[in-house]
Formats: structure tokens, sequence, C-alpha cells
């Protein structure tokens, strides 16, 4: 029996090979028609035997290209057209535009390879890419997802390059950013002034000499530049530091291959398909014992976060110096990562050297994914490049368009409109003019992609955060407009439930550093029991004060302090040997036990990251921070699994009171056993509460819960007492998933 049908699918299908994968279908089954881009996503017509329609179902859904989604397929009959081919057509003109984003992809293995081979029209060239890769959202101006509406509109196609195109059994049929040396953007390498020194492959030569010789040069990547250097070269890793003002944090490093990254890092299997995996994130590892590598790339720390090259000019360079580079983020302290090479050497004209670029507009700013494994089991330490905008499938339609503007620190935005829901790509915190401007124009941006605007917006409760006061003026300007404020800590719950799938009540631990609460203090250790309606606070820290307010998060030293300040006398302290204390002189000690005393700019927290902040400083850890989560990561070195016991504590009237583990620490002086029983202690804790409610699976979420160490132990206890456990997979777990969890809230308070 012969059929014609009209069929709509939407989810990830623009922009990654879908249509021509279509028309190699049709032409398997024999099947006429044609199919384009819609504004929703495709619209694909079939006239041919019913048979060979299902057929050609079947395989569309088993065979899908490997960036490709579909999230919804309708088929309707029509009238018998009578297509004597089939074809592929130009882009349908609608007003509703609904498809899906596609995040941008390293550089394929068949591309690769054409680069690397002699006789290949494209042998180094830096921008060769095909519908399996290459740049996505960070070119991208419009929807649908046409070269017209990407910066690639400023480089008309050469004859070769449209034969490509224009051919639908070619893998660069309709791949936007294709290009060649005859019509592409050009390379080019420029001096710390913007003044150009070369062009094409001689500047790659030029730039790879001057990486051997300890220079510093930034490179225009896929979402924004790279600053980088030899990683071999301390004098040149520390230059970088002092440039950078970045005392300790830990760089990542780029290896060429996954052979060389392994002389470097121990890694899993599940690691190693992290950094070989299409995305190419960074992923946090363990090091080697390696003599080559700079000491000054993660001092202190015996993790080392690595990824492979994922662009073509990553590849080229790497193969010329024949040495792992740094690759950081190209921007100052607190501020968006760079885009434009007329910034970068405005902004960073003396930390760099050089400047490898090109004319290929990044249109939206994309910083490296960053990830780590627990158990063969990924965790987002920053979702970005590669993952992100990420679109999650909602189980019902939304009423209205709601905007979650997430938190202050590692911002992003989510967007839900009908039965989607896109999470923006890390932007950062928001502690700087630079940083907010990005923040607004990934909201512009994403609105202006779908036309939309939003009816509901939803921020933190906290009045400082400079989203709640873009959304304050939003409403202020728009009195409509519905405005939702959810809590931190019930925002990050409601994130896992979101990405689980969750249904009904759930027992949630929220940790982290900070987050406002409903009676204006500081929360940080919240247990709850939670759905999407409301909670109910369980438990938390017994509160204990911050001295000196924001100078205590950036020295661990006061959180120890204030601590002891709670048991111990002054006089008592005056005459003590512990680490924390010897950092005061008698004179500051007293002037801080009577700021301590009088809550003299020493506002209560129940912090769990000042905790780890206390133990790391009375361990002799970490005193002062240089970056955030530096205790915690450092004290995973110290955790001695022969060590079982833990300290005591007492769980009564809804806070967790560690008043005897104080004690038990001054006991004590060897930092691993400080640390151990610490960690320890944290798993008896959340076992303890989570015994008080049988009934209710555990879910976990908030910064403290990067922590690999203790995520492990946490895994491991939950499976000894048969509960199930969620942490995040597939969305950040600090402060990038509280969008997430906002835009949940307000989905179901419609």
């Amino acid at each position: 029996m012969r059929l014609s049908q009209t069929m709509k699918i939407s989810g990830l299908v623009q922009g990654v090979g879908f249509r021509p994968f279509l028309y190699r279908l049709a032409q398997r089954y024999e099947l006429k028609g044609s199919v384009c881009n819609t504004g929703s996503g495709v619209q694909l017509q079939l006239e041919g035997e019913a048979e060979q329609i299902e057929c050609f179902v079947e395989a569309m859904r088993a065979e899908l290209p490997p960036l490709s989604r579909i999230d919804t397929l309708s088929r309707s009959s029509t009238a018998w057209h009578g297509y004597e081919t089939f074809s592929i057509s130009k882009t349908q003109s609608h007003q509703t535009k609904r498809t899906l984003i596609s995040a941008d992809i390293g550089i394929c293995e068949t591309c690769l390879s054409e680069m690397q081979d002699p006789a290949n029209r494209r042998y180094n060239y830096p921008f060769i890419n095909c519908t399996d890769c290459g740049p996505r959202y960070s070119i991208m101006q419009g929807l649908p997802y046409d070269r017209e509406k990407t910066s690639m509109r400023f480089f008309p196609l050469c004859a070769a390059c449209e034969r490509e195109y224009a051919n639908p059994s070619d893998r660069r049929f309709h791949a936007e950013a294709i290009s060649c040396f005859e019509c592409g953007p050009r390379l080019r390498l420029c001096g710390r002034d913007g003044g150009l020194l070369c062009e094409g492959i001689k500047a790659i030569e030029m730039a790879s000499m001057a990486l051997l010789e300890g220079k510093i040069l930034a490179l225009k990547g896929l979402g924004g530049f790279h600053l980088l250097c030899d990683a071999t070269n301390s004098e040149a890793v520390l230059q970088l530091r002092q440039k950078k003002q970045r005392e300790a944090k830990p760089f990542a490093v780029m290896f060429a291959d996954i052979d060389s990254l392994r002389n470097f890092a121990e890694i899993t299997a599940g690691e190693e398909a992290l950094i070989c995996s299409k995305e190419k994130p960074i992923v946090i590892v363990q090091k080697k014992e390696n003599l080559l590598l700079s000491g000054h790339i993660s001092p202190g720390i015996e993790r080392i976060g690595v990824f492979l090259p994922y662009t073509p000019l990553h590849h080229l360079v790497l193969q010329k110096v024949g040495r792992p580079l740094v690759a950081s983020s190209a921007n100052r302290k607190d501020e968006p990562i760079l885009t434009q090479s007329a910034a970068v050497t405005e902004r960073l004209g003396d930390m760099v050297d050089l400047v490898l670029e090109h004319e290929r507009e990044i249109v939206n700013a994309s910083d490296d994914s960053v990830m780590q494994t627990v158990d063969e089991k990924s965790v987002f330490l920053r979702m970005a490049r590669g993952f992100a905008p990420k679109s999650i499938k909602l189980p019902f339609k939304s009423k209205k368009t709601i905007l979650a503007l997430g938190a202050q620190q590692k911002s992003t935005i989510s967007l839900i409109f009908e039965d989607t829901l896109i999470i923006s790509p890390h932007i950062g915190d928001l502690g700087s003019v630079e940083a907010f401007d990005c923040f607004e124009r990934t909201i512009e941006n994403l609105q202006k992609f779908y036309d939309l605007k939003a009816d509901i917006i939803v921020c933190d409760m906290h009045p400082e955060y400079d989203t709640s006061r873009w959304a304050q003026k939003q409403k202020e300007d728009n009195p409509a407009l519905a405005l939702l404020r959810v809590q931190h800590h019930y925002a990050h719950i409601l994130a896992v439930k979101a990405e689980q799938g969750l249904r009904g009540k759930v027992l949630g631990f929220a940790f982290d550093g900070s987050g406002y609460a409903d009676d204006g203090t500081i929360w940080g250790s919240e247990v709850m029991i939670a759905d999407e309606r409301g909670y109910e606070r369980q438990f938390s820290l017994r509160p204990f004060r911050l001295i000196g307010a924001e100078k205590a998060i950036k020295e661990p030293r006061r959180s120890a302090l204030s601590w002891l300040f709670e048991e111990l006398s002054l006089e008592e302290l005056l005459v003590s040997d512990l680490a924390a204390v010897a950092e005061f002189s008698h004179e500051e000690l007293t002037l801080l036990h009577t700021a301590w005393h009088k809550g003299i700019n020493s506002p209560y927290s129940s912090s769990m990251g000042r905790l780890f902040d206390a133990v790391a400083s009375l361990a002799g850890i970490v005193q002062v921070s240089s970056f955030e989560g530096e205790s915690g990561l450092k004290m995973e070195a110290y955790v001695d699994e022969k060590i079982t016991q833990s300290f005591s504590f007492d769980l009564h009237d809804g806070q967790i009171d560690t008043a005897s583990m104080l004690r038990e620490i001054l006991c004590l002086s060897e930092a691993g056993e400080i640390i151990s029983m610490f960690f320890n202690t944290l798993v008896e804790i959340i076992s303890d509460v989570s015994r008080k409610h049988p009934e209710l699976p555990l879910l976990f979420s908030g910064g403290v819960f990067q922590n690999k160490t203790l995520v492990r132990m946490i895994m491991k206890r939950c499976a000894q007492m048969k509960r199930s456990c969620y942490f995040q997979h597939e969305t950040a777990i600090n402060d990038g998933g509280i969008s997430l969890g906002q835009a949940w809230f307000a989905l179901h308070n419609q």
C-alpha cells in the first residue's frame, strides 16, 4: 500500500547532519519526497510503500548521527503529491523558532586525518570541520541554524566548498562552518600591541617557536581565547601565574594525544572516555610522579586538569611545539573569557607576548567544560563548551516562558518554553562589570534565538545579588512580569530532582559555602525534606560566626578561630600552640575576639564550606585560601582509608552540634588523622540523619560535593545502607546548577 506522510521532528536536528542522513535513508528505502529545516526542527515529506516508510522510521531512530537527538516525531497522512525524487529543500521561514541549539564540538577523527594528509586540499588547514564537528553555538546569531545566520556568512564559499556544501552524499553537506584556504578566515599572529607579524602557516610556526622560548601566547579557540605556555618550563608557568594573579589555583594542561597524556597522569577507563569524547572537556585526574611537568601547575595538589586539543588550530600548534601546554582561559580574575583580539590586547596586553587570532567572530562565549569522575560516574564542575547550551525535555508543557537567573557565583541561566528547558553555558562569577555584561548578553541572545520574552523571572532570595537586583529592575519596568524568589539550597535540591526526573518528596543534603536564608541569615549545610511545592528544614550545622564576614571566606584561619572562640577562652588561646592561632598576634587575637563576642562584622553562618576551612586550618593545611575550594581539594590528599574512627557529634533541635568534634580535634596532632576522621564524621552525620527518614530517596548537591573523596565515601555508605542516592551527573553540582533548580520550581508553581 502506498502512503504519503508529513513528519515533523524536533530535537537536536539542525547543524548535525540530520537532513543528509534522512536523504541517504530515503535512497536506501526507495522513498520520494523532501526534507527542510523549519523554525521548530525538521519537516519531512515521504511518499512510497507503507512497509518501506516504517523501515525508514525504524532506521532513523536506530542510526541517528552522533550529534543529533529526536525529542518529538509527529506523523500525519497527506494527499499524494507524486514526487519524482527525494530532495533537500531550503529552510522554511517560520515565525515560531523552537529548534534546539547544538553545542560546539571538537574536531572529529576524519577531519583530523584529512588535516594531516599532505595530499588533501585542507592539509594543515586550521579551520577544517564537517557536520560531525566544529563550531555551532559559538558562531550562531539566530535560528534556524543556517550559514547566513552565523558569523561564517562573511566568507562566501569557493567553488570546491560549494560543491561539498550542496552535495547530500558529502559529509560537509550544509556544514555551515566549512571553508578552506581559498575562502575561509585568515590566521594572523600579532604582537601584544595588536600589530600584525605574519599570517597563515607562518603564524603557527612563529607562535610555536615563541612557546618553546618561554613566551605566553593568547590563542583564539572555539568559545574564547586561551593563554598558552610551555607546561615543562617552570619559569614560563610561574610568569603566567604572576601575570594572571593566580597564586596557587591549578592550571589545566593540554596534551597532543591520549598516549602522551598517559605519561603524566593516572587515568581510569571512565576518565579516558571523557577525555577522548567528542566534547573534549577538561578532566581532573591523578598526577603521576613526573619531573618534566612544572611543579607550578598544581602546587600542593595531587590532581591535575587535563584535556586534548579540540580545534584544528590547537592540534597544529601542539604538533609544532611537541610538548604539553598550559591552557588557561584568557581573562583577568573574576572576569569572563575574552572572545575578541582587540579585548585581549586591551585587557591582557601586559600578560601576553603574542596573539594568534583569526577572522571568524565568536558570537557567543563558551569557556572549557571541567569534569571529574567518581566511581566512573561523571560530575560537572563547569558545564560549558561541548555540553551547553544543554536542552532537557520536560514532562509537560509550560504555560509560560520562564527565565531563571541562577546565583551570583558560577552563574548560568535557564530558559523554559513549552516542553523545553535550556541551560546556558557557564558564565562565571558576577563580580565585575565585564562578567555582568556577559550575563546580560547571554540572556539577550537566548531570548532572541527563540523570539521569546519571559513571563516569569526567577532569582535567588539574596537581595544583594546582582541577579536579584536585575530581576527587581525588570519587575519595576514591567509590572505584569511575575517574579519568584527561590531559596538557594532548596534550588540545589530541585536541580537534582530536575536532572534525575524524580517525583515526590526527597531528603536533600545541600552543602556549600553560603546561601541566603528565609530568616536573613547565611545557610550552608541544609538537610531538607523537599518537593516541588516547598521544603521543611530538618537539620543544619549549629551556626557559628564568620569573623570579618566575606574576609572569612578567603581566610580559613578565621573560621577556625571562630570555632575555637565557641569552646575556649581568649586566655586559653593566647597561650596555645595551635596552627590557626599562631597565624595571629596577641593584639589581633584580642581584637578579633572582641569582634566575635560583640558580633561586629561577624554574621552567623551554618556553612559546611567554612567548617571544611576550619578543620583545614586546625590541621595546618590551609590558613589563607588563594582560590575557592582549596581547603577541600588539599584535604583529600590526607585521607587515609585505614583510619575508620570518626569524631562525636550531636543531633538535637534541628542542629548538627560539632562542639565535641572540636574538643576531640584539639587532642590530635597528625593532619592525616584529623582529616580522615573528619570525612568519616560527615558520612556518619549523613547516615544518622538518613535513618530518621528511611522511606525517602537521598539527594546531594552543592559545592561541597565536588569533593571526590567525600562523594565516593557517601556512595559506598548508601550502598551498604541499601538506600537510593542521587547526585547530578549531567549538570553542574555547584552553583552552576542553581538556575536549573529555580526553573524547575517555577515550572511547577506557575
